[in-house]
């Protein structure tokens, strides 16, 4: 295969990409705090098989990608615009995995005319509305990360993030990379991106899949609730936890196969 491997230097940071040529629709994987490229093995080589040109990237701190000042969600959603930019990557399908689910969703709700669809992987609704408990463990959550001996950061995560073994030692390998302080950088712009507004709908054809194990903040209760309020299907993957792609890499490329498919003539 012709090396398609790049970097995009941006202010402070250097972003490693991939970009796989093929003749239909673009699809742009961005994936989860503390993770890279590399949860998405599975989905973008069948989707690059099947004829999808695939872009891969690793967010900046994180991967191969570098990083030489504080994480901000502003920064890698600019990122993200960006590198399909730099790439004219015109209307593609975006598939974000928890953090890069919400950053897919802020850019689907900045610039709606960016993309052609979009598929979340076990992340929460961005405009979802939030219960006083909920608020109170969004704000506690960085706070009680900052408690954890970095020593330990990486098991702990792992063991919250993926219920099969296979899942948990790939897991675990790829947060040990990341330094604690920019992982909980990573964390706090995560929780940014919540901004309720509960009018809100997605104008493009959307696409929710969680793990049927994923207990990682309100995701197993807020899905649903934003499956029902945009009267879209829910798809949840048995025997899978929050890193659905690791956990269940054939039933989870199953899934954005078939959306992918459905999605193919849509305007």
């Amino acid at each position: 295969m012709v090396n398609t491997e790049s970097v995009l230097r941006r202010d402070g940071a250097v972003l490693w990409y991939r970009d796989l040529p093929g003749p239909r629709r673009p699809v742009v994987f961005v994936h989860g705090a503390g993770m890279d490229h590399r949860m998405f093995e599975a989905p973008a080589l069948a989707l690059h098989r099947a004829g999808h040109r695939v872009v891969l990237w690793d967010l900046r701190g994180h991967g191969a990608s570098t990083l030489d000042t504080r994480f901000t969600a502003t920064a890698a959603l600019d990122d993200l615009v960006a590198l399909l930019d730099h790439l004219a990557v015109r209307r593609p399908v975006l598939i974000g995995h928890s953090l890069g689910g919400n950053l897919a969703q802020a850019l689907v709700r900045r610039l709606p005319d960016h993309a052609h669809g979009l598929i979340v992987l076990d992340a929460t609704r961005n405009t979802g509305p939030l219960s006083t408990a909920e608020r109170f463990l969004l704000g506690l959550a960085a706070p009680a990360l900052a408690l954890v001996p970095a020593s330990r950061l990486p098991r702990l995560m792992a063991r919250a993030s993926a219920t099969t073994p296979r899942g948990i030692a790939e897991s675990e390998r790829t947060f040990a990379r990341i330094p604690k302080h920019v992982f909980l950088d990573v964390w706090r712009a995560t929780t940014s991106l919540v901004d309720p507004d509960p009018a809100y709908r997605t104008p493009i054809p959307l696409g929710l899949v969680r793990g049927a194990h994923d207990r990682t903040g309100n995701i197993a209760t807020a899905m649903p609730r934003w499956a029902a309020a945009e009267g879209v299907s829910e798809h949840v993957i048995p025997d899978a936890g929050h890193n659905v792609t690791l956990d269940a890499p054939a039933a989870t490329t199953a899934v954005i196969s078939t959306l992918l498919d459905r999605w193919e003539h849509t305007a």
